[in-house]
């Protein structure tokens, strides 16, 4: 399926934020994905753009946004003005809307999907974790806090894509994690990822073909 790029301005308080809609060339569109990034970059990652366009592709319209503040709470106030602007976007109405980031932006988009679902029931319809940060490198103790929203979300599916290599996220802990949230999880294992995905002896565009198709399968398999 064709797609489309446009440059949007995301109302944020007495701010804006930048933004990319990434639109598929379709009469009918029900699904959409707000996708945004970690601490550092902004949403013209290679890793974001790719995905962007893979869902579009597979009829999704995809909602990418910057915002570099490292104040978590700023961060998911943000998340929640993208959410709002893609909901009321005039050109399609849709039944279903999921939520992405990547590290950074993934413990965001669990947050948010908390207030959210807390707020009203099926406000939300999955979320997807890449590189989620459980805790930093040598900080054994903060994935307590950092799987706080993680461990209260119920009722909202939730996917995972972690490397295996990924000091951030070891998978021992991660599954911990998981057998203390009350929501569906599914984890995809990048096998010898890092943080960033990036996995020896493999081409980033072969990693990408396999998480964009992980994910876009995932998201199709929860409209």
């Amino acid at each position: 399926m064709a797609v489309s790029e446009e440059k949007v301005t995301i109302p944020f308080g007495t701010k804006v934020l930048d933004g990319v809609l990434t639109v598929p060339e379709a009469e009918a569109v029900r699904t959409g994905l707000v996708l945004t990034h970690g601490a550092g970059g902004d949403m013209n990652l290679k890793a974001l753009r790719s995905l962007a366009s893979c869902t579009a592709a597979s009829g999704v319209l995809c909602l990418r946004f910057t915002c570099k503040s490292l104040n978590f709470t700023y961060r998911v106030r943000a998340f929640q003005a993208a959410v709002d602007y893609l909901k009321t976007f005039e050109r399609f109405t849709l039944s279903n809307v999921f939520l992405a980031g990547r590290s950074m932006g993934a413990r965001a988009a669990v947050a948010l999907g908390r207030q959210l679902c807390a707020a009203e029931d099926g406000a939300i319809q999955g979320l997807v974790c890449v590189s989620f940060p459980l805790r930093p490198p040598g900080q054994r103790h903060a994935h307590v806090k950092r799987s706080e929203d993680l461990r209260a979300l119920s009722h909202v599916p939730v996917l995972f894509v972690s490397g295996t290599a990924d000091n951030m996220c070891e998978r021992k802990l991660l599954e911990s994690v998981l057998e203390q949230v009350k929501s569906s999880t599914s984890v995809h294992w990048v096998d010898g990822g890092s943080h960033g995905l990036a996995v020896k002896g493999r081409t980033e565009e072969s990693v990408l073909e396999e998480v964009n198709s992980k994910i876009i399968t995932w998201i199709l398999e929860h409209v």
